[in-house]
């Protein structure tokens, strides 16, 4: 409880004290304030409840700064604890909150080597964080993978609990090998902290196993305050990845929810009381399902209901100080008086009050969440009566034969005794005067003749005191014209009159109020209106609501008296919504409802129209059929048909007369149809393949809303073909969609007769149309032919093989650098079975590589076949050197030369060259090649041409070089090379892309 503080270097603490008494006089304080006061308050400050005394040595850490208390270089071993300040002036004392000192803090991990963990493809892992020890807990957790700053992001698949730090893998993939580091961060202090790495190898599988789910992180008892957030993790590992779902056992997720980590957390933001409750996370695959429930309590720290407020009071008077929390659990209430413990629960009653009972008063309301402090000062007064700050009104009115008082309200104390005069004359108590025990006169009946000055008397043991004030006597307000009853459909216009008389001397308002509710002719002008403007008593309500409906009342006012005349509207429309929807006599088809009849509105309700909903058609309302088909108006139940067995439900009921259709009831309480047994059967019921001696039998699983009952399956059904004695099995999994049956003696292709039908808890359904299925082929026995391969060029190649003349689906071809990589370094390329042969690109240059070719089926693959393949020396890095370009004498070509490229030992030797020549703006251009160092090129009819020139070898083509020519370079000298004739060159039309 209070307040923590993380310290580096400094410190300073706030009193957060409310405010002392000043000299202005009594008035409410703010609590929260930082101390203040007139006079000057003095502080002082308590460790760990004892007196901190700055003069001492030992001490000369702290100091005060205008009553906050500094501490210099806080020391852990001498400053961890809890501070309070006590503010004191001459009017009292009061005591702050506790104020606690606290150090951050964040370890490093252990320098100890993680050991590897070794996990088979499709099985789930879990790598732990064990963060080192710290303060405060407030960690958040990431994982690194190889290298700082690669962080491996949130998915269906990956999930770092913020709890524990863990990572969680549902299935390892051969992707997920690697290093992995824990990276701590603390937001308290602002740091962050790594783990050693721990390898992760994940070993490879040919076929994976399935997995059921298997939830490895169960969020537990969680403790909320009101209005926090709070987040609860559930993750499971399985294969396929299993699908999180949440709900909440004893009733709806709360509004203020978020779902996020591909279902991994829960957000509950705001958390309020109806939150509590039970929440249940499900982990669902293919495999199976795994279910975790937990509690979450809420509580509350303190809040104020009622507190305590600073006041005056007469010595003698009773006085009572409240002071009442709300809270979880519930707070408890402790006093004190100037920093002194007082007793009393919820009060502090005074009697009698004395000069004594003055001070500052502190109401403390503390539970395990929070404390809180109301402050006030009570001042008692004493002095003879005073109309200084409260004379008589100086004019009071009156209407004629009303009643009027007057009050007198002096300050004194103790309470004075009272006596009136009206003019010379002593008023005592009559028929028609009433001397009130407050000091207030009362007359009623009053008359012209009581018009004049009146002086109220005020005395006690400490002086007497006066004051006067006139009474003046107007005529009374009268109805002249009062508004009338009338009778409306929903939609139309009426007008309700109301005029009144009144005295010349005042001013008259007309105010309309609907069954006790002023009408505010602004707010509502859509449907009321004042037809003679602010003046008048006319009022238009236009477009009548069935709401509009009731008891209107003109109050015709004064400022001295008013007078109300009344009269009904009634509105006739559509009916309201029927009360009270029940159900009974739920059975596997039907449900009985009964109803109450809502408001007519006066209009005989003719029919009734029931709608219902389930919850697995997206909440959408439609008209159920009943019994009977149409419902009368005077009728009060129905029973709702054509449901679906073991189907949720909630039901409404519409009401229609005359004038139109109303609205709906408020739904019914949701309900479960009684279960049936299932007559839909599985649909698109087939299969094959597989693995060697293997069955597998096919379906589409039933949609939910036909399960019609728990413990939905399947009960799937085979046989051979020349065989007349059915197997059977039961597959529990609803959502199942396969089933094999692995039996040695399964002979290979063999054909089966199978089908499949539902059951549940009420019995089976009926069979599928039955369906023709081969059993699985054995693995090929045979490997390819003799492999042939031929490099293309540097990165490419091309591998033929001889076809396997069996039963195949295709070839799986790997292949990898000779004691360089391994099998599984480069993905498998797979080919069909109509294909004998492939390219490979993205090889390495001038290296060994071993291609293997295996043939396989749906039952696996066949034995490989090896070869082995040398690609071919990268062509020249370099681009050739272009030496010259020069116009031909004839005008219309001009030449472009180059140096000779000569390959370095570890490149492929130089054929020859490529041309590249595009005209400005031409997308596409002309390729020439030749194995000569120049060329003769066409002349340009306008634009600066571009030329590109690079060398080709057996290991493809080498670096470009680039130039374009203008007409300048054209012109000028250049260097000479012999003319190579256009006939001679090899030309070839092609894009710029596609060298």
């Amino acid at each position: 409880m209070g307040h923590s503080h993380f310290l580096d270097f400094m410190t300073m603490l706030t009193a957060g004290l409310s405010t002392l008494p000043h000299t202005g006089g009594p008035g409410p304080r703010s609590p929260g304030l930082r101390s203040w006061a007139s006079p000057p308050a003095t502080s002082r400050w308590r460790f760990e409840k004892v007196e901190i005394d700055f003069k001492k040595s030992a001490n000369n850490h702290y100091r005060l700064e205008g009553g906050n208390l500094v501490i210099s270089n806080p020391d852990k071993s001498k400053h961890v604890g809890n501070y309070t300040c006590e503010a004191t002036n001459d009017y009292g004392t009061v005591v702050s909150m506790k104020a606690s000192v606290q150090f951050g803090f964040l370890d490093m991990f252990s320098t100890e080597e993680r050991e590897a963990v070794h996990v088979k493809e499709g099985q789930g892992a879990v790598l732990l964080c064990a963060p080192p020890p710290h303060y405060p807990d407030d960690l958040s957790y990431r994982w690194m993978l190889n290298e700082f700053p690669i962080f491996i992001p949130p998915t269906d698949r990956q999930f770092v609990s913020q709890t524990t730090g863990n990572l969680y893998i549902s299935k390892v993939v051969a992707a997920d090998s690697g290093n992995y580091s824990c990276f701590v961060s603390s937001r308290s202090i602002a740091k962050s902290v790594f783990s050693k790495f721990i390898p992760l190898v994940p070993l490879s599988e040919r076929f994976p196993r399935k997995y059921r789910a298997d939830i490895n992180v169960m969020f537990p008892e969680t403790n909320a305050l009101v209005g926090q957030n709070i987040t609860l993790e559930c993750f499971a590992l399985g294969n396929p990845i299993p699908k999180i779902r949440w709900n909440k056992v004893d009733g709806e997720l709360p509004p203020a929810h978020e779902i996020s980590m591909a279902g991994g957390q829960l957000h509950l933001m705001n958390v309020q009381y109806e939150d509590e409750g039970i929440y249940e996370c499900e982990a669902i695959n293919i495999k199976g399902k795994h279910k975790h429930k937990a509690k979450v309590n809420v509580e509350a720290a303190p809040e104020w209901v009622e507190h305590i407020v600073s006041a005056e009071r007469d010595i003698g008077s009773s006085y009572t100080m409240s002071c009442e929390a709300s809270g979880k659990p519930k707070p408890h209430i402790r006093w004190m008086k100037n920093g002194h413990p007082q007793y009393g629960m919820h009060q502090l009653k005074f009697s009698e009050l004395t000069f004594k009972d003055s001070g500052m008063y502190q109401c403390i309301a503390e539970n395990r969440h929070g404390v809180l402090h109301a402050n006030a000062e009570l001042r008692v007064f004493a002095g003879g009566p005073t109309f200084e700050h409260n004379p008589l009104k100086r004019k009071t009115l009156a209407a004629k034969n009303s009643r009027v008082v007057i009050e007198c309200k002096p300050r004194a104390a103790p309470k004075p005794t009272f006596s009136w005069s009206k003019g010379t004359e002593l008023l005592s108590n009559s028929s028609r005067i009433l001397i009130w025990d407050d000091g207030s006169l009362e007359i009623i009946n009053v008359t012209k003749a009581d018009e004049g000055s009146y002086t109220c008397f005020a005395e006690n043991g400490r002086g007497t005191g006066n004051s006067t004030g006139f009474l003046s006597i107007t005529d009374a307000t009268k109805i002249t014209l009062a508004p009338a009853n009338a009778d409306v459909t929903v939609g139309e216009a009426v007008r309700m009159q109301c005029a009144a008389s009144h005295d010349s001397t005042l001013d008259i308002t007309f105010i309309w109020s609907l069954d006790g509710r002023a009408i505010d002719f602004d707010r509502d002008r859509e449907h009321y209106e004042r037809v003679d403007g602010d003046s008048g008593g006319e009022m238009l309500i236009k477009s009548t609501q069935l709401n509009h409906a009731g008891r209107y009342t003109c109050t015709a006012q004064t400022p001295v008296d008013n007078v109300t005349a009344s009269a009904d509207l009634v509105v006739r429309g559509p009916p309201g919504p029927p009360g009270g929807v029940r159900l009974d006599e739920v059975r596997d088809r039907s449900v009985r409802l009964t109803w109450s009849q809502g408001k007519d509105n006066h209009s005989p309700i003719s029919k009734y129209t029931v709608q219902y909903r389930d919850m697995r058609s997206g909440g959408q309302w439609k008209e159920a059929v009943t019994s009977p088909p149409h419902v009368e108006g005077n009728t009060d139940t129905a029973s709702v048909v054509d449901l679906i067995p073991y189907t949720e439900y909630e039901f409404r009921v519409i009401a229609t007369n005359t004038l139109g259709t109303g609205d709906p009831s408020d739904p019914s309480q949701k309900v479960t149809t009684l279960e049936s047994v299932p007559v839909v059967a599985p649909s698109d019921v087939g299969g094959g393949g597989g693995s060697s001696r293997e069955l597998t039998i096919t379906w589409t699983p039933v949609q939910p809303e036909y399960y019609y009952g728990k413990n939905f399956g399947y009960i799937v059904a085979f046989k051979r073909e020349d065989s007349m004695e059915w197997l059977k099995v039961t597959v529990a999994d609803p959502q199942a969609r396969r089933y094999v049956h692995k039996d040695s003696t399964i002979p290979p292709f063999t054909k089966f007769d199978v089908k499949v039908k539902a059951f549940n808890n009420e019995g089976e359904g009926p069979f599928s149309i039955p369906a023709s299925v081969y059993s699985a082929v054995d693995v090929p026995s045979v490997t390819p032919g003799v492999i042939d391969s031929r490099a293309l060029s540097a990165t490419e190649a091309i591998l033929f093989w001889a076809p396997v003349m069996q039963s195949i689906e295709g070839y799986q071809l790997k292949y990898w650098r000779k004691e360089v990589e391994n099998e599984s370094t480069n993905p498998p390329i797979m080919v069909s079975s109509m294909d004998n042969h492939t390219r490979v690109e993205r090889l390495r240059p001038n290296s060994l590589y071993v291609v293997e070719v295996r043939a396989y089926n749906s039952a696996g693959l066949g034995p490989p076949k090896r070869a082995e393949l040398v690609t071919r020396k990268p062509p020249p890095s370099r681009p050739p050197k272009i030496v010259s370009t020069k116009l031909n004498p004839s005008g219309t070509s001009f030449n472009i030369a180059w140096e000779h490229l000569a390959s370095l030992a570890n490149e492929s030797k130089v054929e020859g060259y490529k041309i590249l020549y595009r005209q400005d703006s031409h997308a596409t251009g002309i390729l020439y090649s030749t194995p000569k160092q120049h060329i003769d090129l066409p002349m340009p009819k306008d634009g600066e041409p571009l030329v590109e020139v690079r060398a080709y070898t057996e290991g493809g083509d080498g670096a470009v070089a680039q130039v374009r020519v203008s007409g300048s370079q054209l012109g000028g000298a250049g260097m000479t090379a012999p003319s190579l004739g256009l006939a001679t060159l090899l030309l070839v039309a092609l894009s710029c892309a596609g060298l």
